[in-house]
């Protein structure tokens, strides 16, 4: 499918667009070469092909819940400012 330059001083038209002959020839080849990829994009068979909201597969990124040895309480509480029943403790807020 192409575009010729009637059509192109047309669009051109309709937008309000003031072109030169040397943009309406331009664009006219610009807007040729558009269509020409547009349709073979439409010859393409996508038949099989399921509609999908993303091109690529998507997979979950996180990992399994696993226990893994950690810290003490001790160790954890070791550099805590101030601690109270294997706690750290905090001023109050409110």
């Amino acid at each position: 499918m192409s575009i010729d330059k009637r059509e192109v001083e047309h669009v051109a038209l309709l937008a309000r667009l003031a072109l030169s002959e040397a943009e309406k020839e331009s664009f006219t080849k610009q807007l040729s070469q558009i269509l020409d990829h547009a349709g073979k994009i439409a010859e393409l068979k996508t038949d099989d092909v399921e509609p999908t909201s993303h091109p690529l597969p998507l997979k979950n990124v996180l990992r399994a819940d696993e226990i893994k040895p950690s810290f003490t309480v001790e160790e954890a509480l070791s550099s805590a400012p101030s601690k109270e029943n294997n706690m750290i403790k905090v001023p109050n807020i409110i």
